[in-house]
């Protein structure tokens, strides 16, 4: 580096400090509020991760995360050797993938449609009925499931039985897990992911309405040409991150919906670590599973957040 660029670099660094010193004595009272979220962030994200180290460890409780001897790469070599290892993979990338397809456009189709909606209190009496199963609890979501599927009182088994049709006992039936849990997380969250589409139609320009009602457009015409373009940036991100958690599973709902009959089916990552890592006490080899399933996410979020800059252009960074 000649004497010059030197001087250039050393000139560079000093501007760019002074404006820094300008901009935190003009904006200092912003800067203090985000110290709270900051020191949030560090104390109960960031911190916690300092654990991670016993998955590479064979952790004893009496010597502590830093006593515990080094293990390298044993518990996720077990992990992968295990008998368990494909089916596990197999069932949370199953249920997933079937809760992107079928739950994703759904929030979308809803917010869509309310937003032709033009009588405001049918509008407000939709958006109300479709927000209030966010509100219900997984516990008495899975409550009901039971009670409606029933094989001796259930309503579902009941109209089953009407066509002559002999009594089900689905949670007992593997192949039925996977649209149980799937359609019931529809169902429980549809209206409240729909919020985040209204309000993006909101910000359309009223002007394109009033211009293709002019040209005579249809509201089948005016969603495709209007709607949809305007929401298409939010679609995307929301999509991107939808992916970048494809391998976490609700732990909760597939815990409460599992059963020794249906087992096959319900266990997936989230319930198998809960299993070991607590009940079986075995605590680097359930982080070692969580750190390979996170690692997995990491990866389809950052491709899919490439593959969208690259063709679409929209993306979370």
């Amino acid at each position: 580096m000649t004497s010059e660029t030197h001087a250039l670099s050393q000139g560079k660094k000093g501007k760019t400090w002074k404006s820094f010193k300008i901009v935190l004595r003009r904006d200092y009272q912003l800067y203090l509020l985000v110290i709270p979220s900051i020191i949030y962030f560090l104390v109960f994200h960031y911190a916690p991760m300092y654990g991670i180290q016993i998955a590479f460890k064979d952790f004893s409780p009496t010597l502590g995360i830093t006593g515990s001897p080094w293990a390298g790469l044993k518990h996720f070599e077990r992990f992968f050797s295990s008998h368990q290892f494909w089916r596990l993979i197999k069932n949370t990338l199953g249920v997933s993938l079937y809760q992107l397809i079928a739950g994703f456009p759904i929030p979308i189709m809803l917010a869509l449609l309310i937003n032709q909606v033009k009588q405001k209190h049918f509008k407000k009496l939709v958006q109300t009925v479709t927000y209030i199963p966010h509100f219900i609890s997984i516990v008495v979501l899975v409550g009901m499931i039971n009670v409606f599927l029933s094989p001796t009182s259930g309503l579902v088994n009941h109209v089953l039985e009407l066509f002559g049709r002999e009594p089900v006992y689905f949670l007992g039936e593997p192949n039925f897990f996977k649209s149980i849990f799937v359609w019931s997380g529809v169902w429980q969250s549809a209206g409240w992911g729909s919020i985040i589409y209204l309000a993006a139609l909101s910000g359309v320009n009223p002007e394109l309405y009033e211009a293709a009602k002019v040209d005579g457009a249809s509201k089948f015409q005016t969603i495709r040409n209007i709607d949809l373009p305007s929401i298409m940036p939010t679609i995307i991100v929301l999509l991107i991150m939808n992916l970048g958690r494809i391998m976490n599973v609700g732990f909760q709902k597939a815990y409460l919906l599992q059963n020794p009959l249906n087992a096959g089916a319900s266990e997936v990552i989230q319930t198998y670590m809960y299993k070991i890592g607590l009940i079986g006490m075995q605590f680097e080899y359930s982080t070692a599973i969580s750190l390979f399933n996170t690692l997995i996410n990491v990866i389809l979020l950052v491709t899919a957040n490439q593959l969208s800059k690259k063709f679409t252009e929209n993306s979370l960074w």
